[in-house]
C-alpha cells in the first residue's frame, strides 16, 4: 500500500496477514475531514510527516530537508516584526482549512489574529500563507496548493525557492487578484532586493534565506 506525495510516494507497510482490524488509510480513502484527522492522525508506526488532504483524499509527505527548513526560519524572523506592528501573527506549520474536505500545513503562515492554541485555522484568518518548494512538492506548491488557496479567498501566497547547489534563493509573492486568481505582486532572486509594501512592509535580499 502506499500513499500519494505529491510527485511520489511514501510506502506504507502492510500488515503480513489481514486481520480485519480498521486501517484509515484504507477505509476513509476520498471521505478525510478535519473531525476524521483529529480521531485518526497521526497513523501509528508511520514516520513523522506532513498530512494534508484535497478533497477528501489524504496527501502525505515528508517533513522539509534543513535548506527549507533554514528558509521558513529566516521567513518568520522577517515577517514577524512588520506583521506584529499589524496584529497579525507569523507561525511555522499549523493546519489551515480550506474547506470541509480541505486542509494544507503550509511551511510558514501569517494569521490576522493569534491562534491561541487553536488546531485548525479557518481560511478567513490567513493573511499569507508559504510554502518552500522541494523537489517532491514541486507541482503541488507551484499549482494545486495557491489554487486551493485563491479558491479559499487567502490574499497572499509565498513561495520560496532554494539551492545550495546553485547557490540560488527565489522569493515570489501573489496576490489575489479581482478575478479571483493570484497574481505576482513582487518577485526577486539572491542578490536583488526582494521589496513589498503589502500586506506589510518587508525589503531585504532573498540571499539571506541561504545558511553562511
Amino acid at each position: 500500500m502506499s500513499t500519494v506525495v505529491a510527485e511520489g510516494v511514501i510506502p506504507v507497510a502492510a500488515p503480513a496477514h489481514d486481520t480485519g482490524a480498521f486501517d484509515p488509510l484504507v477505509e476513509l480513502r476520498g471521505v478525510w475531514t478535519p473531525d476524521l484527522a483529529d480521531r485518526y492522525l497521526p497513523i501509528p508506526g508511520m514516520p513523522p510527516v506532513k498530512y494534508e488532504c484535497q478533497d477528501g483524499h489524504l496527501i502525505v509527505s515528508p517533513y522539509e530537508g534543513s535548506a527549507n527548513t533554514y528558509a521558513a526560519y529566516r521567513m518568520l524572523t522577517l515577517m514577524e516584526p512588520p506583521a506584529r506592528g499589524l496584529g497579525c501573527r507569523v507561525y511555522p506549520t499549523l493546519n489551515v482549512q480550506l474547506g470541509i474536505n480541505r486542509w494544507i500545513q503550509p511551511d510558514f503562515a501569517v494569521l490576522r489574529e493569534p491562534a491561541l492554541g487553536r488546531v485548525w485555522i479557518p481560511a478567513t484568518q490567513a493573511l499569507l500563507v508559504g510554502e518552500c518548494v522541494s523537489p517532491s512538492s514541486r507541482v503541488a506548491d507551484r499549482i494545486d496548493k495557491p489554487a486551493m488557496c485563491a479558491e479559499a479567498g487567502i490574499e497572499y501566497f509565498m513561495r520560496v525557492e532554494v539551492s545550495y547547489a546553485k547557490n540560488h534563493a527565489e522569493i515570489t509573492l501573489l496576490r489575489l487578484g479581482d478575478e479571483g486568481v493570484y497574481e505576482v505582486h513582487a518577485k526577486a532572486l539572491a542578490g536583488d532586493t526582494f521589496e513589498t509594501r503589502e500586506p506589510f512592509p518587508l525589503s531585504f535580499d532573498p540571499a539571506e534565506l541561504l545558511e553562511d
